[in-house]
């Protein structure tokens, strides 16, 4: 198991120390998504006539919003891929599926053109033939 790390940040103002098995870079890029949404509040003029009670609930709100729909896009994303990789699994299958049609279409055009080469000795042996016994009516 991986040993727990831990990463001061600085939130708001104020040090934490942040602890989990991630490496201190993601601890440290967590902090700062906080701030960042600590950030976008306190631009807000109305935002700073809350309680600070309130204030911590709508950036915790709006930290839930982002994280729920992050979730619906990934959701939505691995469907997607599961869906393509029906295709990839499908469209293996077809050239597969073609590729033994190929072999069969090119094994029977071996097959046809080696009987065409036999039907046209046959032939050119019937035509000889057939010129011997008329040049041989002719001289009689």
């Amino acid at each position: 198991m991986t040993a727990k790390k831990s990463a001061e940040v600085i939130i708001d103002g104020k040090v934490y120390t942040l602890s989990g098995y991630e490496e201190e870079g993601y601890l440290q890029k967590v902090g700062t998504y906080i701030n960042s949404k600590i950030g976008e509040f306190a631009e807000m003029d109305e935002f700073r006539n809350l309680s600070v009670d309130t204030r911590h609930t709508l950036i915790e709100l709006n930290i839930a919003d982002d994280y729920f729909k992050a979730k619906e896009s990934v959701e939505k994303l691995e469907l997607d891929m599961e869906q393509k990789e029906k295709e990839i699994y499908d469209l293996k299958h077809d050239l597969i599926a073609d590729q033994l049609k190929i072999e069969d279409l090119e094994e029977r055009l071996k097959s046809l053109e080696t009987e065409n080469k036999e039907l046209s000795m046959q032939k050119s042996k019937l035509e000889a033939s057939l010129e011997d016994a008329l040049l041989g009516d002719i001289s009689n």
